[in-house]
């Protein structure tokens, strides 16, 4: 008798268990739309959790469907044209984005000069588009190779930046953090350190702050640092 209730027991903590992580890991489906300031579709924005980028675009329509984890808070959209925006998910499986200003006429703005690309982790943004400067070098310029390190080459050639040693802080920013070093992105994957890399292996410096570090979340409250090393097909 002992030994069959003993069983039972087991049984059902086990069923309990089962059913507790099945429903820890459950998804959630989370659809909307994204529209400008004119009500116009916003086609090909990044759809992110917890400031974490999925790979869910927007359709021509401006419609998104993303499935997240069940613990998810957050939900943002990054938009080469029009920034980024961020919700909190309370619970809500109907979440919709509504930008100011307009969406710009795509055909012309990539015919127009100065129309540069900057990579900011999650994809590439137009420089014009960003809200806040952005500083960027090219490191393929032979003379970058002349610095000792990435800190010299950092101090002598991107504006609006203290460089003292190997600690970097971006001019203008301002944190409740601890510290003041930036959020360092060496090809698109964020890292704790970059005194490994030489000059030499540069292929941009690019620098965000304000706003145009807003897609990072608080982990960009301090600024970013975006570096692109050279490729076997950039050599």
């Amino acid at each position: 008798m002992k030994i069959r209730i003993i069983l039972c027991l087991f049984i059902a903590a086990f069923s309990f268990s089962s059913g507790f992580s099945q429903k820890a890991g459950k998804k959630v489906t989370i659809t909307g739309y994204v529209v400008d300031g004119t009500r116009a579709s916003i086609a090909n924005a990044i759809v992110m959790i917890d400031g974490q980028s999925t790979n869910i675009l927007t359709d021509e329509k401006g419609f998104y469907e993303v499935k997240a984890k069940s613990g998810s808070t957050r939900i943002g959209i990054l938009t080469t044209s029009n920034g980024f925006m961020e919700e909190e998910i309370n619970g809500r499986t109907r979440i919709n984005f509504e930008f100011g200003g307009s969406v710009p006429d795509q055909a012309n703005n990539m015919a127009e000069a100065g129309d540069e690309a900057l990579n900011v982790g999650y994809g590439t943004v137009r420089k014009k588009d960003m809200t806040t400067n952005v500083s960027k070098i090219d490191g393929s310029n032979p003379k970058y190779a002349s610095y000792r390190n990435i800190y010299d080459m950092i101090k002598g050639e991107v504006p609006g930046v203290q460089v003292i040693g190997t600690s970097i802080k971006i001019q203008g920013v301002s944190s409740m953090n601890s510290g003041t070093d930036p959020l360092y992105v060496l090809d698109g994957v964020v890292v704790n350190s970059i005194g490994d890399i030489q000059p030499a292996m540069v292929k941009s410096i690019e620098i965000l702050k304000g706003s145009s570090a807003s897609i990072y979340g608080a982990r960009g409250a301090n600024g970013v640092i975006l570096i692109n090393l050279i490729g076997a097909g950039d050599r």
